[in-house]
C-alpha cells in the first residue's frame, strides 16, 4: 500500500507542471493575439512589401491553436467528407490553412494600433467556450469578434471564428457546398480550386462591409 502511495505521489508532482502550465480559452486567444501583434508591429514593413512572409507568420502563430482538421471537416460536411480519402482531406486541410491566412493577412497589414480587448471566456460545457473580442478602429467605432474554441487532449483550439457578424464557418460551408454543385460533386476539383472560391468570398465580405 504504502509502495502504491508513493508512486501515485510522484504521478501527481510529475503532472503539476502540466496542470501549471495549462491555458484557459480566454488566455490562449489574449496570449495568442498578443503575440501576432507584437511581431506585426516589428515587421510590418517588411510584411507589407512581402506579404507571403506574412502568412507564413500567421501560420507559425496562428497555426498551433487553429482545430484545422476539425474545422475542414466542418466546412466539408459529412455529406462530403465521409467519401473524402486521407489525402483528400489532408490536402483541403491544408489548402484551407493557406487561405484562411490569406483571407485575414491583408486586413491584418491595415492594422494601426488599434484597440484591442480580449472578453472573459463564456463556457459552454466543459470541452466549448466563446471568447469575445473588442477591436476599436481610430474613430472609435468597436467590431467584435467571437471566437468558438475547443478543448483537444487538454488544449484549447480555435473552432470558428464570427467577426462583425460575418460567421466564417459557415461562410466557407456554404461557399464548398456551392463550389461542389458547381463543379458536379468534384472533390478534387473543388480542393484545388479552393483557393478561388476564398478570394470570391473576400470579395463578399468586402462588398458587405462598404454597403455595396
Amino acid at each position: 500500500m504504502r509502495s502504491f502511495l508513493c508512486r501515485g505521489l510522484l504521478v501527481l508532482l510529475a503532472a503539476l507542471p502540466l496542470f501549471a502550465s495549462a491555458q484557459t480559452a480566454h488566455q490562449v486567444v489574449q496570449q495568442t493575439t498578443d503575440q501576432l501583434l507584437a511581431d506585426l508591429k516589428t515587421n510590418r514593413q517588411a510584411y507589407q512589401s512581402n506579404p507571403n512572409a506574412f502568412y507564413d507568420a500567421l501560420n507559425r502563430i496562428i497555426g498551433p491553436v487553429v482545430d484545422a482538421d476539425g474545422i475542414s471537416r466542418s466546412i466539408m460536411t459529412v455529406k462530403y467528407s465521409r467519401g473524402a480519402s486521407p489525402e483528400q482531406l489532408q490536402r483541403f486541410q491544408d489548402n484551407f490553412k493557406r487561405s484562411l491566412m490569406q483571407f485575414y493577412g491583408n486586413a491584418l497589414l491595415e492594422y494601426d494600433n488599434q484597440e484591442i480587448r480580449v472578453l472573459p471566456a463564456r463556457l459552454e460545457d466543459p470541452e466549448r467556450a466563446s471568447v469575445g473580442m473588442e477591436v476599436k478602429d481610430s474613430k472609435g467605432t468597436i467590431y467584435p469578434v467571437s471566437y468558438t474554441m475547443v478543448s483537444l487532449n487538454g488544449q484549447w483550439m480555435l473552432r470558428n471564428v464570427i467577426i462583425n457578424g460575418i460567421n466564417v464557418g459557415k461562410l466557407f460551408r456554404d461557399q464548398f457546398a456551392d463550389a461542389m454543385q458547381r463543379n458536379g460533386n468534384n472533390l478534387d476539383k473543388t480542393i484545388d480550386g479552393w483557393a478561388e472560391v476564398v478570394a470570391k468570398a473576400k470579395q463578399s465580405e468586402a462588398a458587405q462591409a462598404s454597403g455595396t
